[in-house]
């Protein structure tokens, strides 16, 4: 077993202890022969090295959304661009000499509505900037894949890349970090745009969700028709994993430690056609908690 002591001064030591109980003939406990070992200098690198992985986690994710400013600032002015249209409208429609209340109602109501919609969007960002100790919640799978595509579709857009999706409605959910779960989503859909930028033809981004045994498994799929440029996601993609020199490498090392820090598993294949997928096991209500 592991325990921590607190010595007079105030020193805080971790300990490992093995060890097991010696019985006589009458099985009376005469004596417990074992061994303890100071871990704290252990205890101290490993806390060092998660608060590192954290700030690069923390790093990958400013730098991925600094690269998609214009995509992230084209979904913000939507919704405002919509509002400031409504207004225009409601106030036309009271202006009349006969107030038209229910059209102006109906365009107040779009002004909520979009108002709504561009702060959502705002926090959403806010919260991938963050920086702070994993908060474990139960989390709806679902949910995060909704909230990203939110934030990546201007991008997609942007390369003519559709977005569909195939979710399962009775997916439980699961206990984790939803900022490390988002980073997870973002870095696998933006390495899936990118490495579909260069594709002739039809390009599609595919994300499934779904149950099996007693894991969720979800798919992100990149697919197009013809031969595209090889990118860091082309062909060799399962050695990906492996190189630190590239954005796409070094996000997906992040996202393989969430998701093994998650309980789960990350992995890749290619497709039988065109483009690749990458799947993540997650099992429900648990985790390994860092």
């Amino acid at each position: 077993m592991e325990f921590r002591i607190q010595l007079p001064g105030g020193t805080v030591k971790y300990i490992h202890t093995v060890g097991h109980p010696v019985f006589n003939e009458s099985g009376d406990l005469m004596e417990f022969v074992g061994s303890s070992t100071d871990i704290t200098e252990r205890k101290q690198a490993e806390e060092a090295l998660r608060q590192a992985q954290a700030d690069l986690s923390r790093v990958n994710r400013v730098t991925t959304m600094g690269e998609l400013t214009a995509s992230l600032a084209h979904e913000v002015n939507q919704p405002i661009a919509a509002a400031v249209t409504s207004a225009n409208s409601c106030i036309h429609w009271l202006a009349g000499e006969i107030p038209n209340v229910d059209k102006a109602r109906a365009a107040a109501m779009r002004i909520a509505k979009d108002g709504t919609r561009a702060a959502e969007i705002i926090s959403r960002i806010r919260l991938m900037f963050q920086k702070g100790t994993p908060q474990w919640q139960l989390v709806d799978v679902n949910e995060i894949i909704g909230e990203m595509i939110v934030l990546l579709r201007g991008e997609a857009a942007r390369y003519s890349i559709s977005v569909r999706t195939e979710l399962a409605a009775d997916l439980p959910q699961v206990m984790g970090d939803r900022v490390q779960l988002q980073q997870v989503m973002m870095n696998l859909m933006t390495n899936s745009i990118d490495a579909m930028k260069a594709a002739d033809g039809t390009r599609e981004l595919a994300i499934k969700s779904q149950q099996a045994n007693h894991e969720q498994l979800l798919g992100v799929r990149q697919r197009y028709r013809r031969r595209a440029t090889p990118t860091a996601c082309g062909p060799d993609l399962r050695s990906v994993f492996h190189h630190q020199t590239t954005r796409h490498g070094m996000g997906l090392r992040i996202c393989r430690t969430i998701v093994e820090a998650h309980g789960g598993r990350l992995w890749a294949a290619n497709n039988s056609e065109r483009g690749a997928t990458f799947y993540i096991t997650l099992t429900p209500k648990s985790g390994a908690r860092e």
